[in-house]
């Protein structure tokens, strides 16, 4: 999302994203991405086509802001007692997720956005996913436990689940994942 499509807080503007947004979810389960159309969804979500066009500018950064949305966490990690455990079962999810057809298509809506950077759709996803290993390692520390940085998890963890997902000619596998975890954790220090 850019800076320009920046939902407004509250009252009709709420409102409007909440009914466009689920427009677009059951749009999609009925007819799938290929056949959806602004004014199918602005129909469905009883609003104009230009009230769209001018929140999220096409459909492209609609489906992105849809995608976002459902990818914030609705749940904290799991507390598995130890951060190697935490964090193994949370990227386990997390690969089963963005492996599922519904996960990678979220992710190809969030990448076909043309803004990058602070605030668009990818640095947001980006940000969920820091947050929830962030708290894994804040448990991991308040036991005294040895945490890497939480931009460690994102290069050593995340990104080759979501490189894989995308583009690897050999998807990642839960053997793998794991092995990834032991790399990120391996020469963690105490803070």
């Amino acid at each position: 999302m850019t800076a320009s499509t920046t939902p407004r807080p509250g009252g009709r503007s709420a409102r409007v994203q909440a009914a466009v947004h689920r427009a677009t979810r059951e749009l999609i389960e009925l007819h799938g991405r290929a056949e959806l159309t602004v004014p199918m969804i602005a129909a469905r979500a009883e609003v104009t086509p230009s009230t769209i066009y001018r929140r999220w500018g096409d459909l492209g950064e609609l489906l992105a802001d849809v995608s976002v949305e459902r990818m914030k966490p609705d749940a904290q990690p799991a507390d598995t007692g130890s951060v190697a455990g935490d964090l193994v079962a949370w990227a386990q999810q997390f690969h089963e997720e963005m492996s599922s057809p519904i996960g990678l298509a979220m992710m190809k809506d969030v990448l076909s956005t043309e803004a990058h950077g602070e605030g668009t759709a990818s640095c947001q996803c980006a940000q969920f996913t820091a947050a929830q290993i962030a708290l894994i390692f804040e448990r991991g520390m308040a036991r005294g436990e040895p945490v890497p940085e939480v931009q460690r998890a994102m290069d050593v963890v995340v990104a080759p689940i979501i490189y894989r997902a995308l583009w690897g000619p050999v998807p990642a596998t839960a053997a793998l994942v794991e092995r990834w975890v032991a790399e990120c954790l391996d020469g963690a220090s105490a803070r």
